[in-house]
């Protein structure tokens, strides 16, 4: 049975209810994370007027960065689970060079904009 098959909730072999519960609370943090960069984006459109552009991209590379995570965080928690129902290894995770990627960007977008304004 191809690991495609299971499905997150049926199939394969039970596996330990911590291990589920450990990829449930890493699905969480990464929806927390998305929350957060969401949040900060809506602060820097509100809270930095000057220059417009510079604080517009900021915002935007936040609001896109939280959409990226938000939308694969939920497919990443299915490939675990189905991977542990079938016993196989877990799958690699690109999400974390995303976020580091994304975080860097924010970083040198700020850097820009305490230099602008």
């Amino acid at each position: 049975m191809a690991p495609d098959d299971i499905k997150p909730h049926a199939g394969g072999t039970e596996p330990d209810y911590r291990f589920t519960l450990a990829n449930e609370r890493t699905f969480l943090a990464w929806l927390r994370t998305a929350l957060g960069l969401l949040a900060g984006g809506v602060a820097v459109h509100q809270l930095v007027p000057s220059p417009a552009a510079a604080s517009a991209v900021l915002a935007g590379l936040c609001v896109v960065l939280a959409a990226v995570l938000a939308a694969t965080a939920y497919p990443r928690w299915r490939r675990v689970q189905v991977a542990m129902r079938a016993g196989e290894p877990l799958p690699p995770s690109r999400l974390i060079l995303v976020l580091t990627g994304g975080l860097l960007a924010l970083t040198v977008a700020a850097a820009v904009l305490l230099v602008l304004s």
